[in-house]
């Protein structure tokens, strides 16, 4: 007998954090094989994102290794390099099980993400067949559209002051599963660019994680995989997701651990 829509898609992600349990993610911005989704589930992580929005990596690219991702049980988002219904709905058909915004600043832009990323009566995202999520099967729209819906993930980003002003309002969306924080380009927005210890980043994270909670959401830490003691320190405060660093830091780190090691040999 033939699986239903539900019984085919899951999202790990999802399950995790409704069990209130902190999400680890690997960003993929320099390997272009889906052997980064494997590597990614043998070092324990729980999701990876493609990051479109700062590298060269394409759509074609980015699709295999989603397909890869969620076939061994690693849920796979994509950063869009636009917030446009044509970014949004291609990665997604491609095999993402989410999108991540950038730079959203207030409800409105939040809301156009949702639309593009969710099909109706959440949003008006055109119909596709076979996707790939459902293994490529044919499922009547009534059964295929909310099963996707639940599915899929919208997380914004908050990346500068405007976005922090409007939390409560972005956070309110409908459709909006959850707020990462870009701390980067927020304390360069901030004007305190990479000063991380600054108590207006710790008050950022407060605010974003007292958004996220009202409204039964989600906050995650980006930009901190240089600090493992902020990131446990805001995940103390209630962060639930976790993006550690980009492949090509943990190879360029590596690398340069293993030539230190041997330049330091003692002759």
């Amino acid at each position: 007998m033939q699986k239903s829509a539900r019984e085919i898609l899951t999202n790990n992600v999802r399950e995790k954090l409704a069990k209130n349990e902190v999400v680890s993610s690997l960003t993929v911005r320099l390997c272009r094989g889906i052997e980064i989704a494997r590597i990614a589930k043998t070092a324990g992580f729980d999701s990876i994102y493609v990051d479109m929005e700062h590298s060269s990596l394409s759509l074609d690219t980015t699709g295999q290794i989603c397909l890869a991702a969620m076939q061994i049980g690693i849920a796979p988002f994509v950063r869009v390099p636009a917030n446009s219904p044509e970014w949004i709905s291609r990665v997604l058909d491609a095999g993402a099980l989410g999108v991540i915004a950038p730079h959203i600043s207030s409800a409105q832009e939040a809301r156009e993400v949702v639309a593009a990323a969710k099909f109706a009566p959440l949003g008006n995202r055109s119909a596709a067949g076979g996707m790939p999520h459902l293994e490529y099967r044919a499922f009547p729209a009534h059964e295929a559209y909310p099963v996707l819906n639940d599915a899929t993930m919208v997380i914004v980003q908050f990346e500068d002051m405007a976005g922090l002003e409007h939390a409560d309002e972005i956070m309110a969306v409908e459709g909006v599963d959850m707020v990462l924080i870009g701390t980067n380009d927020l304390t360069a927005d901030m004007g305190i660019a990479g000063q991380y210890d600054h108590p207006r980043v710790r008050a950022a994270f407060e605010q974003a994680i007292t958004a996220a909670r009202k409204y039964g959401k989600h906050c995650g830490v980006g930009g901190l995989s240089s600090r493992p003691d902020l990131v446990a320190e805001f995940v103390k405060l209630g962060a639930r997701y976790v993006s550690t660093g980009t492949d090509l830091a943990f190879l360029l780190g590596a690398c340069t651990a293993k030539a230190k090691q041997v330049s330091d040999i003692q002759l």
